[in-house]
């Protein structure tokens, strides 16, 4: 079912709870076999203080070893990528993390410089004429997302959650929506695959909501492993593509 279908299959269920916007969503979701959020508030994360800290380990763990194996061919590419395009080779932006504190997400340039500020903006289409052809080889691979490792081993993400979004959408979130910003962002997430850009911004942040409701190592795990599979498909490359563009205030 698709997003589209979803959401007209939402308007047929109606909203019991006028203080819940998303509950139709959610049941139209179940109805389509997605593991969504819980109808009720989410107080905490799932898996407690041991899981936190295990998770914490396992992060810096891997990121600090994952760099430190990656640093001679990320220079390379980071060369490539200046050789290719004039400006720098990490793209820096504000994204939102756990608890609502903002931090600077790192990235692989894939576009041109200045891309943010020309054409679609934040937005991101099939085939956009910005994107480099270096760098569409490292959207369709993942490889721009590396240099979040970085991110990682500070603290600011995890290797697993929900992935981290710009001010102006958390701006737009309601309480439930908000609820997604109780853990760390993450390099890859349950939201991710399930869909990646084939399904609305409501929707993913409902998967975030199951994230953070059932989180747990096994979860993790389960989230890894289907990344991989993800990743070595090129599905979504667009990734963030219509996530960026403007909604309603009421869509979150």
């Amino acid at each position: 079912m698709s997003g589209e279908d979803r959401g007209a299959a939402a308007e047929a269920h109606g909203t019991p709870d006028p203080r819940d916007r998303h509950a139709a969503l959610r049941a139209a979701m179940r109805d389509a076999g997605l593991l969504v959020g819980p109808d009720g508030p989410i107080e905490r994360p799932a898996g407690g203080p041991l899981g936190d800290a295990v998770r914490r380990a396992f992060d810096v763990l891997v990121s600090a070893v994952a760099l430190m194996v990656l640093a001679a061919p990320l220079a390379l590419v980071m060369l490539a990528v200046r050789l290719e395009s004039p400006g720098g080779a990490v793209f820096r932006q504000r994204r939102v993390g756990r608890h609502g504190r903002e931090f600077e997400v790192l990235k692989l340039r894939t576009m041109v410089q200045g891309a943010e500020r020309m054409g679609a903006g934040l937005a991101i289409e099939r085939g956009d004429a910005r994107i480099t052809r270096l760098g569409a080889l490292l959207r369709r691979t993942s490889i721009d997302e590396l240099p979040q490792l970085v991110n990682v081993l500070r603290g600011e993400m995890a290797i697993v959650g929900p992935r981290p979004t710009v001010p102006s959408q958390v701006e737009r979130y309601d309480d439930r929506q908000r609820e997604r910003l109780l853990v760390r962002p993450g390099l890859t997430g349950w939201a991710q695959v399930q869909g990646r850009t084939t399904l609305t911004w409501p929707e993913r942040i409902e998967l975030d909501r199951h994230y953070v409701a059932a989180r747990s190592l096994r979860l993790d795990a389960e989230i890894l492993l289907r990344t991989v599979g993800v990743v070595l498909g090129g599905a979504g490359v667009e990734r963030d593509g219509s996530a960026w563009r403007d909604e309603p205030p009421a869509a979150g």
